[in-house]
Parts: C-alpha cells; sequence; structure tokens
C-alpha cells in the first residue's frame, strides 16, 4: 500500500494552463508519439534539419568507391551524423551497438545495377526493423519508372506496417536514365509519396524552382547528394537546398568519396545547422583538412 500523503497543501497551480506543443516538424504534428520520438531522433529538435550520412548504395552497386571498408572510411564519420541510413547487414556486421546516432533502415531492394533497378520489393519486415531499433525505414520509389506501380505499393505497404508500430516511413525518390530531372517532375514525384503517407521524403536538389518543390512537399524533405561533384560545388548546393525548403540532406558519395571525409561532412554539418554560407564552409573544409594533413606529418 502506498504511504499516506501527510502533506496538508497541494499545489495544483490551476492559474497555469498546460502547454500543448507543437512538433517541429511540418506535416507531423497529428503523429503518435512514438512517431514524433523516432522522428525527432533523426531530425534536430532544435534546428529542424538532420545531416544524415547514406551508405546503403551495396544493396545494388556491391563495394562502390569509398566503402570497400566502412569500419574504415565511415565509422571515423559517424560522430558528425544526426542519422545513419544503411542496409541491416552492416548495421549488424560493422556498426558499434553503442551507437547513438538514430538508423533509418533500407528496407527496400531485389535488383541490382546489372538489372532493371526499379524492380524492387520489400526486402525487411517490419519485426526485423523493430529488432535493430530503426527509427525510420527507407522505401525507393521509381515514379514514372518501368515497375512505377509495385514500387508506390511497396511504400505504402510500409507506411501501413510502420504506422502500426510507430516508426516513420522515409520515400526515395528515384530518377530513371531518361526521365527530366526538373522542378516539375520533382513536384509530381515527392508529392504522390507525400499523398499515400510517407512521412518523410528523399529527393534531388534542382536549380530553377526547388523551391517549389518543397513548398508543394506538405512532409519534409531532405537532397539527396548524388553523384560525386567537387566538394565546394557539394556545399553549394546543400546551402540553397536548405535556403529553399529542404529540412537537411542526405549524403553519401559527396562525403564518403571527398577528399577529406570527416572535414567535409563538419562543413556541411555547418551548412544545415549553423546556415553557414557554402564560402565559409569551404573555408572550413580547407582549415581542417590543413588540420589534418599538419598531424600526419608530425607522426
Amino acid at each position: 500500500m502506498a504511504d499516506i500523503d501527510e502533506k496538508k497543501e497541494k499545489d495544483f497551480a490551476p492559474h497555469i494552463p498546460q502547454k500543448a506543443e507543437l512538433f517541429f516538424l511540418k506535416g507531423s504534428n497529428s503523429l503518435d508519439w512514438g512517431m514524433k520520438n523516432r522522428l525527432a531522433r533523426i531530425f534536430n529538435p532544435t534546428t529542424g534539419r538532420t545531416v544524415m550520412l547514406a551508405f546503403d548504395h551495396g544493396y545494388f552497386q556491391g563495394p562502390t568507391s569509398g566503402l570497400e571498408r566502412i569500419d574504415l572510411t565511415i565509422l571515423p564519420l559517424i560522430p558528425y551524423a544526426d542519422s545513419l541510413m544503411l542496409t541491416r547487414g552492416i548495421l549488424r556486421a560493422v556498426i558499434p551497438a553503442s551507437t547513438p546516432q538514430s538508423i533509418v533502415l533500407r528496407v527496400s531492394g531485389g535488383t541490382s545495377i546489372l538489372k532493371e533497378l526499379s524492380d524492387e520489393g520489400l526486402a525487411v519486415d517490419i519485426e526485423e526493423a523493430i529488432r535493430l531499433n530503426a527509427c525510420g525505414l527507407a522505401v525507393q520509389v521509381f515514379i514514372g519508372g518501368e515497375h512505377e506501380r509495385e514500387t508506390i505499393l511497396n511504400m505504402t505497404k510500409m507506411v501501413n506496417l510502420g504506422t502500426r508500430f510507430g516508426l516513420p516511413t522515409l520515400a526515395v525518390t528515384a530518377v530513371g536514365k531518361e526521365m527530366a530531372r526538373d522542378a516539375r517532375y520533382f513536384r509530381l514525384a515527392t508529392r504522390i509519396c507525400a499523398e499515400l503517407g510517407a512521412h518523410f521524403i528523399k529527393t534531388y536538389y534542382v536549380e530553377e524552382g526547388f523551391e517549389t518543390v518543397t513548398a508543394s512537399c506538405p512532409v519534409p524533405i531532405v537532397i539527396a547528394g548524388g553523384k560525386k561533384i567537387p566538394e565546394r560545388e557539394a556545399l553549394r548546393m546543400a546551402y540553397r537546398a536548405i535556403q529553399e525548403g529542404a529540412a537537411g540532406v542526405d549524403m553519401g558519395r559527396n562525403i564518403f568519396q571527398a577528399e577529406n571525409p570527416e572535414a567535409m561532412i563538419q562543413a556541411v554539418r555547418a551548412v544545415v545547422h549553423q546556415n553557414e554560407t557554402p564560402e565559409k564552409a569551404f573555408s572550413l573544409y580547407q582549415d581542417l583538412s590543413h588540420q589534418k594533413k599538419g598531424k600526419r606529418q608530425k607522426k
């Protein structure tokens, strides 16, 4: 039996109304507590943005450049990321269980670069994602692709399963070789994914009209880094995307294939969370690179 509360006067503070705090991510306020909590581990609640480190490329490309030895190239980068996007195989085999960063798990797959990439299915079930303590589920969607319908339904199935257990779904918009990469296409692709339940969306940045893509999408958008480009250009792309409404980046090759990956991810982080200009971020990248070279020379 609980002890009797002997305090005579209690302070219920009836003059102070209980606050109903709005969730910081757009389109997410009506989600359940567990879903919001996982999103708040992917996105920084202070800035409302995220630096996701993507290294799931091996699920269809194999050991691509920079990912030959994930234990050597990726582990040093993890402290600078908010969230990690990867496959369950790499998560179990390489990533320490003590890692505090949130996990966005690649759950679609089934084809390689030798075949039609849009012919994907769901490769991970929801119980496995829960067992691995994932905070998000990443599904590739090929709007306009040969297997468009199947990939859209892959996403909606994962949305249904994820919602049942409180895991948000990330729709990853893929672009076929013959598709135009313009704002009109990405407005179509991102809006379809959002309308069908995706909780946040990964898509590509475009030079013209990207602000219309983010404005017409009712859930957060993070940009893909895409193919490797010079570091200064990658930082400029990240900056413009953030200023035009993106809620973060999900970069891979433009970080782990950089000349100095540790310096690059810190420069990207400065752009995303501190609104640093591309010029200052690139200067930071150079300074950090020089510091690392200096330490090597001393050894």
